[in-house]
């Protein structure tokens, strides 16, 4: 074999390693959150970070997949811990949203993200972009508020904690930027992952015990109710470790603006595949919006790469 086709076939890999762990943990937190009866947010939240601390720690310290990085100062484990908690805060947002809304509906909404980083990039670095750029954004909006609309198993709680989810997604983007962003404090996203995963847990444990108090009992009880939960529960938070490593090597071995496209086709199918699954009622109207939305990302997209 070729060395061009082994290498096809190695990113070929790693791109449907990419699409089955995000569309795979997001089709599980569904049906955990949804149709177990396990309803704990947080504490699927904590799992999802606790198997992020200890597998980072084996693919960086042992298997070298990217050389470790040291914390250097005192400033640099601050900004770091930062950045944790805001994570924290965008995936129990997103999970919690599950509770309430459709897959289609939720990744509709979490569509709208690259209008919340625009924004936040303005407001904390006065950034601005071309007026194409902005215009492009317009769609985004446009159409989720349509998708909305049209949305037959809306949820407005569920809207809220998704909405402020993919608002803190774009946060904590912007804020990484402008935290690490000097050459001796610039970490890669998996010594990243490293390092925020343990305070994420140490934040999420005492907010899962304070806020879902009987979720110890619960889970038990749910676990010998049903015999593959500890699976479901094990496979789902490997593959948010899983998302978050093939995350890295689809950019690293090929391009952000590659990662971006793929993205935008990723969130389609996991909408195709949440119907057909869960067979949730859709709409023409809720459709449209979804469509248009993905559209003005896409635009959006290719309007930043044209004027940078």
């Amino acid at each position: 074999m070729s060395p061009s086709k082994k290498h096809a076939i190695f990113i070929s890999s790693l791109i449907i390693l990419w699409y089955s762990s995000n569309i795979g943990v997001l089709l599980l937190n569904k049906l955990l959150l949804s149709n177990y009866g396990f309803r704990f947010p947080i504490f699927l939240t904590m799992c999802h970070m606790t198997a992020c601390a200890v597998l980072s720690y084996i693919s960086i310290v042992f298997m070298k997949v990217v050389p470790l990085q040291s914390v250097k100062s005192r400033s640099q484990f601050l900004k770091i811990a930062t950045l944790s908690i805001v994570f924290c805060g965008s995936v129990v947002g997103g999970n919690i949203s599950l509770r309430f809304l459709p897959v289609s509906f939720n990744q509709a909404v979490g569509a709208t993200t690259p209008f919340f980083t625009a924004l936040f990039a303005y407001l904390m670095t006065f950034k601005r972009e071309a007026w194409v750029t902005y215009g492009a954004l317009v769609p985004v909006v446009l159409g989720c508020v349509i998708a909305s609309g049209g949305e037959p198993g809306f949820h407005l709680y569920g809207f809220i904690m998704c909405i402020s989810a993919t608002a803190a997604r774009a946060f904590k983007s912007v804020l990484q930027g402008i935290l690490l962003s000097s050459e001796g404090e610039k970490l890669n996203s998996m010594n990243l992952l490293l390092y925020m995963s343990p305070i994420a847990v140490i934040v999420l444990l005492p907010a899962a015990l304070v806020m879902e108090p009987n979720v110890i009992e619960v889970t038990l009880s749910l676990g010998k109710q049903h015999k593959f939960m500890w699976l479901l529960l094990l496979v789902n938070s490997t593959m948010a470790y899983s998302a978050n490593l093939s995350n890295f090597l689809v950019t690293k071995h090929t391009s952000a603006l590659t990662l971006q496209v793929l993205g935008n086709a990723k969130g389609a199918v996991a909408v195709v595949i949440s119907i057909l699954l869960f067979r949730n009622p859709v709409t023409f109207v809720g459709i449209a919006g979804y469509t248009m939305t993905v559209s003005g990302v896409v635009a959006y997209g290719e309007a930043k790469r044209r004027f940078r």
